[in-house]
Protein backbone atom coordinates (compact mmCIF):
# COMPACT_ATOMS: atom_id res chain seq x y z
CA UNK A 1 0.00 0.00 0.00
CA UNK A 2 1.65 3.46 -0.92
CA UNK A 3 0.89 5.97 1.34
CA UNK A 4 -0.31 9.23 0.37
CA UNK A 5 -2.31 7.21 -2.43
CA UNK A 6 -4.24 4.13 -0.75
CA UNK A 7 -4.13 5.70 2.79
CA UNK A 8 -2.69 8.79 4.69
CA UNK A 9 -2.19 9.29 7.87
CA UNK A 10 -2.06 12.23 10.28
CA UNK A 11 0.00 11.71 12.93
CA UNK A 12 -0.13 15.32 15.16
CA UNK A 13 1.06 15.55 18.61
CA UNK A 14 3.74 13.93 20.43
CA UNK A 15 1.64 11.28 23.10
CA UNK A 16 3.01 12.01 26.72
CA UNK A 17 4.19 9.76 29.15
CA UNK A 18 1.65 7.63 31.06
CA UNK A 19 2.27 5.08 33.77
CA UNK A 20 1.02 1.62 32.77
CA UNK A 21 -2.42 1.06 34.42
CA UNK A 22 -3.43 4.79 34.25
CA UNK A 23 -6.23 5.21 31.87
CA UNK A 24 -6.35 8.99 31.71
CA UNK A 25 -4.08 10.47 29.78
CA UNK A 26 -3.91 13.96 27.57
CA UNK A 27 -4.87 13.20 24.04
CA UNK A 28 -2.56 14.94 21.78
CA UNK A 29 -4.24 13.99 18.45
CA UNK A 30 -7.88 15.21 18.35
CA UNK A 31 -8.03 13.15 14.68
CA UNK A 32 -7.88 10.02 13.81
CA UNK A 33 -4.41 8.42 12.77
CA UNK A 34 -5.84 7.48 9.30
CA UNK A 35 -7.31 10.47 7.36
CA UNK A 36 -7.77 7.69 4.52
CA UNK A 37 -7.49 3.97 3.17
CA UNK A 38 -8.84 2.81 0.24
CA UNK A 39 -10.61 0.05 1.52
CA UNK A 40 -11.80 -1.04 -2.09
CA UNK A 41 -7.93 -2.10 -2.66
CA UNK A 42 -7.74 -4.05 -0.15
CA UNK A 43 -10.64 -5.84 -0.46
CA UNK A 44 -9.84 -6.12 -3.53
CA UNK A 45 -6.04 -8.18 -2.55
CA UNK A 46 -6.14 -11.68 -1.36
CA UNK A 47 -4.53 -11.85 1.30
CA UNK A 48 -5.68 -8.30 2.90
CA UNK A 49 -9.44 -9.68 2.40
CA UNK A 50 -9.02 -12.96 4.03
CA UNK A 51 -6.86 -11.52 7.01
CA UNK A 52 -9.77 -9.41 7.83
CA UNK A 53 -12.25 -12.16 8.08
CA UNK A 54 -9.68 -13.47 10.68
CA UNK A 55 -10.16 -10.51 13.41
CA UNK A 56 -13.25 -10.84 14.83
CA UNK A 57 -12.90 -14.64 15.55
CA UNK A 58 -11.62 -13.72 19.15
CA UNK A 59 -12.16 -13.00 22.44
CA UNK A 60 -10.31 -10.15 23.45
CA UNK A 61 -9.60 -11.06 27.25
CA UNK A 62 -7.33 -13.06 28.07
CA UNK A 63 -8.08 -16.12 30.53
CA UNK A 64 -11.47 -16.37 28.50
CA UNK A 65 -10.93 -20.06 26.65
CA UNK A 66 -11.20 -19.28 22.58
CA UNK A 67 -13.68 -21.66 20.79
CA UNK A 68 -13.00 -22.28 17.33
CA UNK A 69 -15.54 -23.09 15.02
CA UNK A 70 -15.46 -25.12 11.33
CA UNK A 71 -16.05 -21.76 9.58
CA UNK A 72 -13.20 -20.10 11.26
CA UNK A 73 -10.87 -22.86 10.31
CA UNK A 74 -11.76 -22.82 7.36
CA UNK A 75 -10.81 -19.14 7.21
CA UNK A 76 -7.61 -19.76 8.64
CA UNK A 77 -6.58 -22.19 6.25
CA UNK A 78 -7.66 -19.91 3.49
CA UNK A 79 -5.82 -16.94 4.51
CA UNK A 80 -2.84 -19.04 4.82
CA UNK A 81 -3.39 -20.30 1.19
CA UNK A 82 -3.17 -16.90 0.49
CA UNK A 83 -0.17 -15.91 1.99
CA UNK A 84 1.89 -18.82 0.62
CA UNK A 85 0.82 -17.78 -2.82
CA UNK A 86 2.41 -14.44 -2.61
CA UNK A 87 6.25 -13.81 -3.82
CA UNK A 88 7.51 -12.48 -0.65
CA UNK A 89 6.60 -15.48 1.49
CA UNK A 90 7.79 -17.61 -1.55
CA UNK A 91 11.24 -15.76 -0.63
CA UNK A 92 10.64 -16.31 2.67
CA UNK A 93 10.11 -20.04 2.01
CA UNK A 94 13.23 -20.56 -0.14
CA UNK A 95 15.54 -18.97 2.33
CA UNK A 96 14.56 -20.78 5.35
CA UNK A 97 14.34 -24.17 3.15
CA UNK A 98 18.36 -23.49 2.41
CA UNK A 99 18.80 -22.75 6.09
CA UNK A 100 17.45 -25.83 6.85
CA UNK A 101 14.70 -24.40 9.13
CA UNK A 102 11.71 -25.42 6.92
CA UNK A 103 10.91 -28.04 4.83
CA UNK A 104 10.37 -27.12 0.91
CA UNK A 105 7.19 -29.67 0.80
CA UNK A 106 4.75 -26.77 1.33
CA UNK A 107 2.11 -29.08 3.04
CA UNK A 108 4.43 -29.21 5.67
CA UNK A 109 5.55 -25.55 5.42
CA UNK A 110 1.70 -24.06 5.92
CA UNK A 111 1.07 -26.88 8.55
CA UNK A 112 4.69 -24.93 10.33
CA UNK A 113 2.97 -21.63 9.85
CA UNK A 114 -0.17 -22.88 11.26
CA UNK A 115 1.71 -23.95 14.78
CA UNK A 116 3.73 -20.75 14.80
CA UNK A 117 0.75 -18.45 14.38
CA UNK A 118 -2.30 -20.41 15.00
CA UNK A 119 -2.00 -22.67 17.62
CA UNK A 120 -3.95 -21.94 20.35
CA UNK A 121 -2.41 -21.73 24.21
CA UNK A 122 -2.44 -20.78 27.92
CA UNK A 123 -1.66 -16.89 27.93
CA UNK A 124 -2.77 -16.70 31.32
CA UNK A 125 -2.46 -19.22 33.94
CA UNK A 126 -5.52 -20.75 35.28
CA UNK A 127 -7.19 -20.69 32.28
CA UNK A 128 -8.13 -22.74 29.35
CA UNK A 129 -7.06 -22.03 25.80
CA UNK A 130 -7.03 -17.57 25.13
CA UNK A 131 -4.32 -16.64 23.02
CA UNK A 132 -2.35 -17.69 20.08
CA UNK A 133 0.58 -15.69 18.35
CA UNK A 134 -1.91 -14.49 15.69
CA UNK A 135 -4.37 -13.38 18.06
CA UNK A 136 -2.05 -11.47 20.20
CA UNK A 137 0.31 -9.70 17.26
CA UNK A 138 -2.71 -8.72 15.04
CA UNK A 139 -5.77 -8.32 16.99
CA UNK A 140 -4.74 -6.98 20.24
CA UNK A 141 -5.69 -8.89 23.68
CA UNK A 142 -6.65 -6.96 27.06
CA UNK A 143 -5.26 -8.69 29.80
CA UNK A 144 -7.14 -8.82 33.89
CA UNK A 145 -9.27 -5.67 32.23
CA UNK A 146 -6.27 -3.14 33.45
CA UNK A 147 -4.63 -3.46 30.33
CA UNK A 148 -3.65 -3.79 26.13
CA UNK A 149 -1.23 -6.67 25.28
CA UNK A 150 -0.05 -7.46 21.95
CA UNK A 151 -2.03 -5.14 18.83
CA UNK A 152 0.48 -4.65 16.66
CA UNK A 153 -1.37 -4.19 12.71
CA UNK A 154 -2.00 -1.12 11.17
CA UNK A 155 -5.21 -2.98 9.67
CA UNK A 156 -6.76 -3.57 12.68
CA UNK A 157 -6.10 0.16 14.46
CA UNK A 158 -7.53 1.63 11.21
CA UNK A 159 -10.78 -1.10 11.40
CA UNK A 160 -11.31 -0.36 15.07
CA UNK A 161 -10.23 3.27 14.98
CA UNK A 162 -13.64 3.57 12.02
CA UNK A 163 -15.64 1.62 14.57
CA UNK A 164 -14.91 4.33 17.62
CA UNK A 165 -13.59 1.24 19.41
CA UNK A 166 -9.82 2.99 19.18
CA UNK A 167 -8.45 6.42 20.07
CA UNK A 168 -5.27 7.70 18.74
CA UNK A 169 -3.43 9.70 21.35
CA UNK A 170 -0.14 10.54 19.48
CA UNK A 171 3.17 9.24 18.06
CA UNK A 172 6.21 8.66 20.48
CA UNK A 173 9.44 9.95 19.24
CA UNK A 174 12.34 11.57 19.89
CA UNK A 175 13.02 15.23 18.65
CA UNK A 176 15.18 14.34 15.84
CA UNK A 177 12.27 11.24 15.03
CA UNK A 178 9.69 13.24 14.38
CA UNK A 179 7.34 11.29 12.12
CA UNK A 180 6.71 11.61 8.71
CA UNK A 181 3.22 10.85 6.47
CA UNK A 182 5.36 8.15 4.23
CA UNK A 183 6.83 6.40 7.47
CA UNK A 184 5.96 2.24 7.80
CA UNK A 185 6.88 2.01 11.27
CA UNK A 186 5.18 4.28 13.55
CA UNK A 187 5.44 4.34 17.40
CA UNK A 188 2.52 5.11 19.41
CA UNK A 189 -0.25 5.28 22.27
CA UNK A 190 -4.06 4.55 21.82
CA UNK A 191 -6.65 3.86 24.06
CA UNK A 192 -8.87 0.55 22.90
CA UNK A 193 -12.08 -0.23 24.67
CA UNK A 194 -11.50 2.18 27.21
CA UNK A 195 -7.72 0.72 27.94
CA UNK A 196 -4.61 2.85 27.06
CA UNK A 197 -1.18 1.29 25.50
CA UNK A 198 1.23 3.42 26.96
CA UNK A 199 3.67 2.84 23.81
CA UNK A 200 2.81 0.40 21.02
CA UNK A 201 4.20 -0.07 17.54
CA UNK A 202 3.03 -1.32 14.08
CA UNK A 203 4.40 -1.39 10.63
CA UNK A 204 2.27 0.66 8.53
CA UNK A 205 0.74 0.29 4.83
CA UNK A 206 2.42 -3.63 4.90
CA UNK A 207 1.15 -6.67 3.89
CA UNK A 208 0.22 -9.21 6.27
CA UNK A 209 1.78 -11.51 4.82
CA UNK A 210 4.96 -9.19 4.42
CA UNK A 211 4.78 -9.06 8.85
CA UNK A 212 3.96 -12.55 8.78
CA UNK A 213 7.64 -13.66 6.89
CA UNK A 214 9.60 -11.23 8.75
CA UNK A 215 8.57 -12.26 12.23
CA UNK A 216 8.83 -16.15 10.89
CA UNK A 217 12.18 -15.50 9.69
CA UNK A 218 13.13 -14.19 12.84
CA UNK A 219 11.46 -16.99 14.92
CA UNK A 220 12.78 -19.98 12.72
CA UNK A 221 16.57 -18.46 12.86
CA UNK A 222 16.93 -18.18 16.24
CA UNK A 223 15.97 -20.46 19.52
CA UNK A 224 16.39 -18.05 22.48
CA UNK A 225 13.29 -17.37 24.12
CA UNK A 226 13.46 -13.66 23.52
CA UNK A 227 15.08 -12.43 20.54
CA UNK A 228 16.20 -8.85 19.13
CA UNK A 229 16.99 -8.00 15.88
CA UNK A 230 18.45 -4.84 14.04
CA UNK A 231 17.18 -4.15 10.68
CA UNK A 232 17.52 -1.16 8.31
CA UNK A 233 13.94 -1.07 5.69
CA UNK A 234 13.50 1.90 3.72
CA UNK A 235 14.54 5.35 5.80
CA UNK A 236 14.15 3.40 9.12
CA UNK A 237 15.81 1.68 11.25
CA UNK A 238 14.36 -1.01 13.76
CA UNK A 239 14.28 -3.21 16.45
CA UNK A 240 12.50 -7.03 15.41
CA UNK A 241 11.35 -8.40 18.69
CA UNK A 242 10.32 -11.86 18.82
CA UNK A 243 9.30 -14.02 21.83
CA UNK A 244 8.26 -17.37 21.87
CA UNK A 245 5.71 -19.46 23.55
CA UNK A 246 7.08 -22.85 23.28
CA UNK A 247 7.27 -23.98 19.64
CA UNK A 248 4.66 -21.38 18.92
CA UNK A 249 4.67 -17.29 18.77
CA UNK A 250 4.31 -15.35 22.15
CA UNK A 251 4.42 -11.93 20.34
CA UNK A 252 5.85 -10.25 17.42
CA UNK A 253 6.63 -6.58 16.79
CA UNK A 254 8.55 -3.85 15.53
CA UNK A 255 10.50 -1.16 17.61
CA UNK A 256 11.56 1.60 15.80
CA UNK A 257 15.09 3.47 16.65
CA UNK A 258 15.62 6.15 14.02
CA UNK A 259 13.65 7.85 10.96
CA UNK A 260 14.66 10.32 8.48
CA UNK A 261 17.45 7.81 7.49
CA UNK A 262 19.39 9.70 10.22
CA UNK A 263 21.23 6.41 11.10
CA UNK A 264 22.58 6.59 8.04
CA UNK A 265 23.80 10.17 8.62
CA UNK A 266 25.09 9.37 11.70
CA UNK A 267 27.71 6.47 10.02
CA UNK A 268 28.81 9.33 7.20
CA UNK A 269 29.82 11.83 9.71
Amino acid sequence: MTPGVDYTISTQGRASFVNPGNHLVQDHASLPLFSNVNETKLNNINTFSRFTKLLDNYERSTGTTERVTTEELTEINLFLDAVLETEVMKRAHRYLVSKRKSSSILRLFKSQLRLIWFQLYHRQRNAGLDSSGFEHVFVGETKSGTEIVGFHNWVQFYLQEKNSNLDYKGYKARDHDLPDQDDHVLNLQFSWHGLVKPVGSAFIGTSPEFEMALFTIVFLMNTERSTTVVVNIDQCQMELVVIRHGRSLGTAYPKLLSSNSRHIRQHSH
